[in-house]
């Protein structure tokens, strides 16, 4: 297989093994892709296969049991401040005692002037947001769909070489997950930053996306690459899962 020339992130044989009452049983097995500069690249696969713990490791939360991830060429060996990841349970991330704005700068440490022009940064991105008014709102006073963007604000402000996003838009209803979603392509435009969306969505997939690789199997490996999905239709891209599932 080949990927993107000059690769922003490269996995690159990862294995991922679980200690269990059965033994060692393997989640991953020999998976391999590249992540382009500026790329977006879905990761689908069912239930189970082991889609958030390839994040995982792709942000240096995991050490993988074989292989390896890296960036620009450097293995990932800890989290990485360059690879962000937005969870799924995105309002579990956010401190309910810290308003907006404070949860959006949370983790980095900057003092006096400095401090003042990182909260300017803060106020802008969530003005790029539509949330300028609730900067100073806790997240519980926030609907789903502001937390989700203040979650989004929080990684971006760390101007990150790659973003992953896990099941970004599952928990909000299909009028907010237009809106952020267009709010993402928009970002994305205006960023340098490469994205990584795990969905089950595939109108999902073929809106945002530009390659999208498929998991599948017991342990899970890498089945397909599709190149450019937006010129796919929905039910092509349903029949390339279904076909895979079926190999499974």
């Amino acid at each position: 297989m080949t990927g993107p020339a000059n690769a922003i992130l490269d996995v690159r044989g990862v294995g991922m093994m679980f200690d269990g009452a059965g033994g060692r049983p393997s989640v991953l097995e020999d998976i391999s892709f590249e992540i382009g500069p500026r790329d977006v690249v879905g990761l689908v696969g069912e239930s189970g296969c082991g889609k958030t713990t390839l994040l995982r490791i792709m942000a240096g939360l995991l050490r993988p049991t074989r292989g390896e991830v890296s960036l620009a060429g450097v293995p990932i060996v800890r989290p990485e401040p360059q690879v962000c990841l937005v969870f799924q349970h995105y309002a579990a991330t956010l401190l309910p005692w810290r308003r907006a704005i404070d949860n959006v700068m949370f983790g980095l440490s900057a003092r006096g002037a400095e401090r003042q022009q990182l909260r300017q940064s803060a106020l802008a991105l969530l003005e790029r947001m539509g949330l300028a008014a609730d900067a100073q709102r806790y997240p519980w006073e926030l609907s789903g769909g502001m937390q989700q963007r203040v979650a989004l604000a929080r990684a971006l402000i760390r101007r990150p070489r790659v973003l992953l996003l896990d099941e970004p838009f599952s928990a909000v209803d299909e009028r907010t997950r237009a809106g952020i979603q267009e709010l993402l392509l928009t970002l994305h435009r205006e960023e340098t930053c490469s994205i990584v969306l795990v969905t089950h969505d595939l109108d999902e997939v073929v809106h945002l996306s530009r390659r999208v690789v498929v998991l599948a199997g017991r342990p899970a490996r890498v089945q397909q690459i599709i190149d450019g999905p937006a010129g796919v239709s929905r039910e092509s891209l349903r029949s390339h899962l279904s076909i895979v599932r079926g190999r499974s």
